[in-house]
């Protein structure tokens, strides 16, 4: 049989898996943008801040040619005059820098949204393994990374060598040129070899996102059995729910039984159905079901009436009706209203002249008006009737 592992994986992910995912670090980024972004930035800011940046380029060649004799004599003249060109130099280059930096982030933040955590930088040792290292670096996601930047340096080294040949010629005026000249002549030249570069890394962007968006898709697909396990642990195991189901519907059982005991009578079949029902006409619009079951139930709500000295009554068709169209803590249907309330009148009549509860039961009932279409067993031969 095969192994978990080995199963194909052909259902999309869930939105669950998408979210654990995220946690754990994994997000579509695209190298490919984060370069175009910091190129093309850096580029632009370079173009905009020409003028600025060619005349402190000036500034600092000039002051680092220019040679002071009497600062020969001090042994530490050289060390600060290099101290102080660099930190001229650290004032163009650092802000430079953090331009391209917050392009980089802000590209990222495009490509996958937001995401912080530290997961990424725990340890794993089943890294270690050399065999599924082996696999990782045979993967299909490795393999597509190490086509793209093939294929990526392969583009930039070519476009890069046929522009350095068009531009040779220029370049080699720039040696005859004065120094100013140079730096321009150079700085628009380096200009037309970063906007080339921008052009090409914008291309491979534009296929970077959407695919690097697909292989995560395709890493995260689940298995059917691992479908399964989410729904397991999404919705409880079977065995769990079913005892809280059994736990629930027991507790329910007790206090529809509790119930019973304050009901102002209740209706048999004469042992297949018990109806408890119970009227305050004073917080009522119509009598209400507060208890109801078929067989052993029925029996055990029979007892406890009994015990309680509830009238028990044997009405076969209107217990039928009343089990088979009503619901716990419901008032009963207005087509049973009438059969329902001659049966309390009956019921009031024989207390208001002192019959024992007990003998309730064994009084005949008038015939009650059920609409035929609510009793269940309606149309049936005369002897199951009187049966169930």
């Amino acid at each position: 049989m095969a192994d978990e592992s080995s199963q194909n994986k052909t259902l999309p992910a869930t939105p669950r898996k998408i979210r654990k995912a995220r946690e754990d670090g994994q997000v579509a980024r695209s190298r490919d943008l984060g370069h175009f972004a910091a190129l093309a930035g850096g580029g632009a800011a370079l173009v905009v801040a020409a003028p600025q940046l060619s005349a402190h380029l000036r500034e600092l060649m000039a002051q680092g040619l220019r040679v002071d004799p009497r600062a020969l004599a001090e042994p530490n003249a050289m060390l600060e005059q290099l101290g102080r060109l660099t930190g001229a130099a650290l004032w163009v280059v650092l802000p430079l820098g953090a331009l391209v930096i917050a392009l980089a982030v802000a590209a990222a933040f495009a490509a996958g949204g937001w995401n912080f955590t530290a997961k990424p930088l725990a340890p794993k040792f089943s890294k270690l393994d050399p065999i599924a290292g082996l696999g990782r670096v045979f993967s299909k996601h490795q393999l597509t990374e190490t086509l793209k930047a093939s294929l990526l340096a392969i583009v930039i080294g070519a476009l890069g060598a046929w522009y350095l040949q068009s531009q040779l010629a220029d370049l080699q005026q720039v040696l005859a040129l004065p120094l100013p000249a140079a730096i321009g002549r150079a700085g628009g030249v380096l200009a037309g070899g970063f906007a080339l570069l921008a052009l090409a890394l914008a291309a491979f962007a534009l296929v970077d996102l959407p695919l690097q968006r697909h292989l995560l898709h395709e890493r995260l697909k689940m298995s059917h059995q691992e479908f399964k396990q989410e729904l397991k642990e999404l919705e409880g195991s079977p065995e769990v729910k079913g005892r809280i189901k059994a736990r629930m519907r027991e507790m329910s059982r007790t206090r529809m039984l509790a119930a019973v005991a304050g009901a102002d009578l209740v209706v048999m079949n004469p042992t297949h159905y018990a109806v408890a029902l119970k009227y305050d006409e004073r917080a009522m619009a119509a009598p209400r079901v507060v208890a109801k079951g078929a067989d052993l139930l029925a029996l055990k709500i029979r007892d406890l009436a009994r015990e309680a000295r509830v009238p028990v009554l044997q009405a076969p068709p209107l217990a039928r009706a009343l089990y088979a169209h009503t619901e716990l803590d419901r008032e009963i249907p207005a087509a049973l209203f009438a059969a329902v309330a001659q049966v309390l009148a009956y019921v009031y009549q024989l207390r208001a002249a002192a019959v024992r509860v007990a003998d309730i039961a064994e009084r005949d009932l008038p015939p009650l008006p059920v609409p035929p279409e609510l009793d269940p067993h309606h149309g049936r031969s005369a002897a199951p009737e009187a049966d169930a």
